[in-house]
């Protein structure tokens, strides 16, 4: 288990082979944003897409969500959510933590539904706020082992 920082930002990331959902927040408020979609499948594109946002939101830590099935087995998603994550850090150099994602993505579109966000653009922001989901989990639960 990692030893979390008091403060700064922090960058989740909903992992998907054709889309990554990423949310932002900060450590001492503990309240995650939404915000952005990466939509590409080639690696180059999507690693310049979060170098850009590391630029812009200077983390101190990335938080990944794992996917598992139901009962807690491991899921396919989950293997190559953890190689995003272990390709995160060794990019970037910085710390990397791992969150269980069951029904992130379920919980974030109950949270769009109810804030009448639109079938259209629900669809459209669901990645960024099962990030979000995966973010909070992180503000409010112990990190899994970086395994």
């Amino acid at each position: 288990m990692s030893t979390r920082p008091a403060r700064g930002a922090v960058l989740a990331f909903d992992f998907g082979e054709k889309r990554i959902g990423v949310a932002v927040g900060e450590i001492e408020l503990a309240i995650p944003h939404p915000l952005t979609v990466i939509d590409a499948e080639d690696n180059d594109r999507r690693f310049a897409a979060i170098a850009a946002l590391i630029a812009e939101w200077h983390p101190v830590r990335l938080v990944v969500g794992i996917a598992s099935h139901v009962d807690g087995g491991p899921h396919e998603t989950g293997r190559l959510s953890r190689r995003f994550g272990q390709r995160l850090h060794g990019r970037f150099g910085l710390p990397v933590d791992y969150v269980d994602e069951r029904l992130s993505s379920q919980a974030a579109d109950a949270a769009l539904r109810e804030s009448g966000t639109g079938a259209g653009r629900r669809a459209a922001m669901l990645d960024a706020a099962a990030a979000a989901e995966i973010l909070r989990t992180w503000f409010t639960s112990p990190p899994e082992p970086a395994a």
